[in-house]
């Protein structure tokens, strides 16, 4: 039964975004009549059409157990995102490991929880039929990234080749789909990405490209959380999300986020060390 239940819900939910599809955020997803409405933005790495059918059918299904109404909101692209979190007005936010750094210091976020079993890693993709095979061979190349912020697909490979004295032009597409599509398509000679939104693209696409480099891998997006959000409401959301494991059905909702096998977070473990690395130098954040 319930599996027919999550089915059911969701074919709901990818009808009414169908229909609303320029909509920047959804309708009340889960309880309706509930008097508690959480906004949860989530970070664009892929088209804003193919985050919602991931994330709405979750939300829905976790709303109407936690008694909650969920306000989805999916910004156009990455750097709107930051503006959104940084001002810290979602209550709740998947965001990629360098957010979460930056949103704690800003306004007070903690990480609730976060995939078990899953390392983030960058990689710099090139064509199959590429004569690129050394990352040195990118010298003075056009290089696009999903965005100036990007965590591991764009921070921590600008990074790298830095320190290796390689002088590339980045070129900002706004999605890890469109980044991967730019070099397929010959507009730059490689392409920044991360190691899950490369598995989730079309085996058409992977077999035209090849990863050239990977990164050293560090924890993954987490879902995190404005200091306003009550314990008791952040315990309520992940209790749920990590009893979601008994059916099929409830497995295929947590793989569409990138949370297959949910865990609890916890901030000075898992993201303080990114300080070390020294991003910053490599971010750029819309103040205005």
């Amino acid at each position: 039964m319930l599996h027919l239940t999550v089915n059911c819900r969701a074919a709901i939910v990818l009808f009414v975004f169908a229909v609303f599809t320029s909509a920047a955020w959804s309708t009340c997803l889960g309880n309706r009549d509930s008097e508690k409405v959480v906004t949860i933005a989530v970070v664009p790495q892929l088209p804003r059409s193919v985050t919602y059918t991931k994330w709405a059918p979750l939300l829905e299904h976790v709303g109407q157990r936690t008694n909650l109404c969920f306000d989805l909101i999916i910004p156009e692209t990455i750097p709107a995102f930051e503006k959104f979190l940084f001002n810290g007005q979602p209550d709740l936010a998947f965001a990629n490991p360098y957010h979460a750094v930056v949103a704690k210091k800003r306004q007070g976020y903690v990480p609730l929880l976060m995939d078990s079993t899953t390392k983030l890693s960058g990689i710099v993709t090139v064509k199959a039929d590429s004569p690129i095979y050394d990352i040195r061979q990118l010298q003075g190349k056009d290089v696009a990234f999903p965005s100036p912020n990007a965590f591991a697909a764009s921070l921590l490979i600008r990074a790298e080749l830095a320190s290796k004295g390689i002088q590339i032009h980045p070129q900002y597409a706004k999605t890890h789909a469109n980044s991967y599509r730019a070099v397929a398509l010959g507009d730059v000679a490689a392409a920044g990405g991360v190691n899950i939104t490369w598995q989730q693209e079309d085996a058409a696409l992977r077999a035209n490209l090849r990863i050239l480099f990977e990164t050293s891998s560090y924890a993954p997006h987490p879902l995190i959380a404005h200091p306003r959000v009550t314990p008791a409401l952040r315990q309520s959301v992940v209790t749920t999300l990590m009893s979601m494991s008994s059916t099929q059905a409830e497995q295929k909702l947590l793989d569409g986020v990138q949370i297959s096998h949910p865990t609890q977070a916890n901030y000075q473990r898992d993201f303080a060390p990114l300080d070390k690395l020294n991003l910053q130098k490599f971010a750029v954040f819309d103040e205005n």
